[in-house]
């Protein structure tokens, strides 16, 4: 089987796992997928941190306004009242005045903060190192505990706009958002290898062989970017160690140079003159008062 590091730029996303019969239409399938799915994963991690700090989102025509303000256009939160979390509520208010400030008890928030960094630890890119594959099913299985960790928390439901339910039905609208920036979709999609554009219809051995067991690394992009960076020839890594090793022996070069002992050149063997004194014969001539 082959390894590809799937990059995004000069940053590794996963390592997947195909083999050099694979056709790239195939492969950029599942790599769009599995990418666009690690994004969803994040967004949906970090609103359910939120949902945990400070309860649901509030109706979007009252996002953003003072209790004050809410009183005076009689403006009330009918989804927040119906979609309470279970074992009660503690009072925990959203600055910014996005989300109700009703977050779970410490029990239920716990749940969700826990489920939430367990989904991404799933998708991390620490797996690279760890030389652990993600795959369309990884991706869908940290969907899956999301979604039974908010109904344990909230068994009534959430609101129509909630972005936590959204997401999870795949409902999210994200046009004009930075989030809609990072998503590739499948038809927009290119990935290059060596600084080569891998062409559709053709299989993956026509770029990098047929030797299986093979680890390359791919980049991902939008088409109509250009060519990505080439690889550099030496990993970050290679390089930092490289960078430690030449300062160390500059500085033992350094540490040299201050404690070097000049004493020897006072001794005879160390006087370019002798020999030439000691066929004139005034070698050992010692010279007295006058």
């Amino acid at each position: 089987m082959v390894k590809l590091n799937i990059k995004r730029g000069d940053d590794s996303q996963f390592l997947y796992e195909t083999t050099v019969e694979t056709s790239v239409d195939d492969l950029l399938t599942d790599v769009t997928a599995i990418y666009n799915g690690r994004l969803k994963v994040h967004r949906i991690c970090a609103e359910v941190e939120d949902l945990a700090e400070h309860g649901v989102t509030l109706p979007p025509n009252m996002q953003g306004l003072t209790d004050e303000q809410v009183e005076e256009l009689k403006l009330k939160d009918e989804w927040g009242e119906k979609c309470v979390p279970s074992g009660g509520h503690r009072d925990n208010p959203d600055k910014i005045g996005r989300r109700n400030g009703k977050a779970p008890n410490e029990k239920m928030t716990e749940v969700l903060k826990k489920t939430a960094q367990e989904a991404k630890d799933m998708i991390s890119k620490k797996k690279v190192q760890a030389e652990q594959y993600v795959t369309q099913e990884t991706v869908q299985e940290a969907l899956n505990i999301l979604k039974g960790a908010v109904m344990i928390v909230y068994p009534m439901g959430l609101p129509p706009y909630e972005p936590v339910k959204l997401e999870l039905e795949n409902n999210e609208d994200l046009q004009g958002t930075q989030a809609s920036l990072e998503v590739i979709e499948e038809a927009n999609a290119s990935v290059w290898f060596c600084g080569k554009e891998m062409l559709r219809g053709k299989k993956l051995k026509d770029f990098i062989g047929k030797n299986e067991k093979t680890k390359v690394v791919v980049k991902l992009q939008k088409k109509g970017q250009g060519a990505p960076g080439r690889e550099p020839v030496v990993s970050e890594n290679e390089q930092k160690q490289m960078m430690a090793y030449y300062y160390k022996k500059q500085e033992e070069m350094k540490k040299l140079e201050t404690q070097q002992d000049d004493s020897y050149l006072d001794s005879p063997w160390a006087d370019n003159n002798q020999l030439k004194r000691s066929f004139q014969g005034i070698k050992d001539i010692k010279w007295g008062p006058r």
